[in-house]
């Protein structure tokens, strides 16, 4: 047995030799190749090692995976987002314990040697051919860091099994590598991206995440006992991350007392330190990652955020680039939400609907001439939960940005009749009798920009409260009256009112191509709150729409800013939008919101409720803030309506657009503006609309259906006898 054991030692000094031999002959130090032997198979690599060509190889470092933040418009933060829980930090931010403890466990020569270590080599090489396993690693921090950045670099999973893999091949790959990270940076540089890019466990990449999710500090405030659990925790992650278990947590300070032994052996720290701190208790805090919408203050706006981000070509060309770019690009989102105006919108909707009803009330609003959305709001809290009432998309916004199919507008759609009819020269005066119900004439009388029929002849559309007689663009708009505005889209053109609604960036919240029937002044269409704030957002502007805007600015992981300025352009004729912002501030004071009221300041707006009181609206707007307010039953509408209902602890035979809608907007803009000095909307220009034209007749004496509407249900209920329903929301 002695002499078959003589035989071994002497065989493994043999091939040591041979290793040396091998490595003066390439002219390189080989640590790189200290693998486990296996079946003999590694001294026959070993042997061909000068046959290798073991030059430099430039490193492909693409920045490691940070963390994304999200900030309002003040620069407070509200959201993140992250691939891998990353802070980068200099040197400099990082405690010297720290680096004193990572080179004394896993390089100690590292300041001595090139890029590898061959003393500390040769000894793990001789110890795992002596055992036949892998006991000792041989790998430098140089290595280590090379092997981090091919292993984040790796897009698939074939190329991440290939940066691990066990195989001589790799290893040289590795070394060729790190021979020319060691040419390219200074010792301090190399640490510094090791320490940022290493994995620590519990999900934290990096020693700044590392130290905050172990221990709540920052890296610079590390202590020793922290910084020797850190620094032995990055050997095997897995096994000793201290979130799975008792049995990792104990591991964890094995290999804690392991570094602390190991420091003390190199002399950087004394034997009784070693015994002071491997005498303190683990202290793993599991301090929880911020992140995510779901967790978010502000969860709907962040969901708009990051599906802006995912869908929009400007952030990556494609969805796997635009991914990569929000979870891994290190940003710093600065986005339009006014905290004020988000608070002052929540606590209106919190205030008229609870967060337990069944029913949701969401709102958005939009500052006009920039389309920056300034606050986007629901009564349900967004998640996955429904024990809790949570809603699982974004209802404020369209599909596009996380949200749904939406619900129908009704009569807020009336105002894209409006402006068609002053697009053709009515003045506001103009108008016609009309009946308690509507019948189109023919199948002519209403065709699509396709030139295609719709409607079906002789079908009834009525005003449930009955309001027939002369009205005008003024008289027929205050009172919502159905079957004016049929009227008057047959007579203004169907293809003309779906123009102006398009040209004020109107579509279908589940993305599809708006539908064009005879009733789509009466909002058949299902809308979302963004889409319909924006809309009356450029009335605002005097014809000026601006896409909805969320981001302003993006600075990158190297602080380089980007800017993003309002995309603008001339939807309506100035004197147009005027003309509409005159009809529609009529509806405060002699229309459908009267018993609500206004604001003590310019407004302008319109409710809106749709057949059989599927859904509720109010749009309106003054001309430094536009929101849209809709209320309706994510179960589906057209099931669920809202009539006999109990909603935020009050009772309803029927919801309209001025019983919640409107108020809700109402105390919204009363907080939302109480700091902003009031604006005045640009006077009518009274030579181009005021009085009346060829339209003109003598209006009828009041009768009670005229002048003010009742304020119990503020409207005509807009949608009765429409032709069309939605499908279940």
């Amino acid at each position: 047995m002695a002499e078959r054991g003589e035989e071994q030692q002497q065989g493994t000094g043999q091939k040591i030799t041979r290793l040396l031999a091998v490595g003066a002959a390439a002219g390189v130090l080989v640590a790189g190749i200290a693998l486990p032997a296996v079946g003999g198979v590694g001294l026959g690599i070993v042997s061909a090692a000068n046959e290798v060509n073991l030059k430099p190889e430039e490193l492909v470092e693409p920045p490691p995976a940070e963390v994304t933040i999200m900030q309002d418009a003040r620069g407070k933060e509200f959201a993140r987002f992250y691939q891998e829980y990353r802070r980068v930090v200099t040197l400099d931010q990082m405690a010297d314990v720290m680096k004193t403890a990572i080179i004394s466990i896993e390089d100690d020569r590292f300041y001595q040697h090139g890029a590898i270590d061959l003393e500390g080599t040769i000894r793990a090489l001789a110890k795992n051919l002596s055992t036949g396993g892998v006991s000792q690693g041989g790998s430098s921090i140089t290595q280590q860091y090379v092997k981090q950045v091919l292993l984040n670099s790796a897009d698939t999973k074939e190329e991440q099994n290939k940066a691990l893999e066990a195989s001589y091949a790799r290893k040289l790959n590795e070394l060729r590598h790190a021979m020319a990270v060691e040419e390219k940076y200074s010792k301090d540089q190399i640490l510094e991206k090791y320490l940022n890019i290493a994995y620590f466990g519990a999900s934290a990449y990096g020693v700044e995440a590392a130290a905050n999710r172990f221990f709540g500090v920052k890296a610079a405030d590390l202590t020793l006992p922290q910084a020797a659990t850190l620094a032995g925790a990055v050997q095997d992650p897995n096994a000793t991350d201290p979130n799975l278990g008792r049995k990792q947590r104990a591991r964890l300070l094995e290999r804690r007392n392991v570094v602390l032994d190991r420091m003390a052996e190199l002399g950087k720290i004394t034997e009784a330190e070693a015994a002071k701190a491997k005498a303190t208790k683990l202290g793993y805090k599991g301090k929880g990652f911020p992140g995510g919408c779901e967790s978010s203050r502000y969860a709907y706006f962040c969901i708009y955020v990051r599906n802006e981000i995912l869908s929009n070509p400007d952030f990556g060309k494609t969805a796997k680039e635009r991914l990569r770019f929000l979870n891994r690009g290190g940003l710093t989102i600065r986005t339009t939400l006014d905290p004020a105006m988000q608070v002052a919108a929540d606590r209106a909707i919190g205030k008229w609907v609870h967060a337990s009803d069944k029913q949701v009330a969401a709102e958005a609003l939009v500052q006009p001439g920039t389309g920056a959305i300034k606050a986007m709001a629901a009564s349900r809290r967004f998640g996955g939960d429904e024990d809790r009432n949570e809603i699982s998309y974004n209802v404020v916004a369209d599909a596009a940005h996380g949200g749904g199919v939406g619900f129908q507008a009704g009569s807020t759609f009336k105002t894209f009749t409006l402006i068609s009819a002053l697009n053709k020269g009515m003045k506001l005066n103009d108008g016609f009798n009309v009946g308690a119900s509507y019948n189109a004439p023919s199948t002519a009388a209403f065709r699509t920009c396709a030139g295609e029929p719709v409607g079906v002849p002789g079908h009834s559309v009525t005003n449930d409260e009955g309001s027939p007689g002369w009205r005008t663009l003024q008289t027929g708009t205050w009172g919502s009256v159905n079957t004016f505005f049929l009227t008057l889209e047959e007579r203004v053109g169907l293809c003309d009112t779906v123009k102006v609604a398009k040209s004020l960036g109107v579509h279908r919240s589940d993305g599809g191509k708006l539908i064009e029937n005879e009733t789509f002044t009466l909002g058949t269409n299902e809308m979302d709150p963004v889409t319909v704030a924006n809309a009356y957002a450029a009335i605002a502007a005097r014809g000026r729409y601006c896409a909805p805007m969320a981001i302003s600015r993006i600075v990158d992981r190297d602080g380089k800013p980007t800017v993003y300025k309002p995309k603008c352009r001339k939807a309506l004729d100035p004197q147009v939008a005027d003309a509409a912002a005159d009809v529609l501030s009529g509806v405060f004071t002699k229309g459908t919101m009267s018993a609500v009221g206004g604001i003590g300041r310019d407004a302008a707006g319109k409710t809106g409720t749709t057949d059989a009181y599927a859904s509720a609206w109010f749009a309106g707007f003054t001309p430094d803030l536009a929101g849209a307010v809709s209320v309706g039953d994510p179960r589906g509408s057209q099931k669920y309506k809202l009539s006999g209902v109990t909603i935020g602890g009050r009772y309803y035979g029927s919801v309209v657009g001025a019983s919640i809608p409107g108020p809700i907007w109402k105390d919204t803009m009363l907080a939302a503006l109480r700091k902003v000095e009031p604006s005045s909307f640009t006077p009518v220009d009274t030579a181009r609309f005021g009085g009346c034209g060829e339209s003109c007749r003598p209006a009828p004496p009041p009768s009670e259906d005229e002048g003010t509407v009742d304020g119990t249900d503020g409207e005509d209920s807009e949608g009765g006898g429409e032709i069309l329903t939605s499908p279940q929301q």
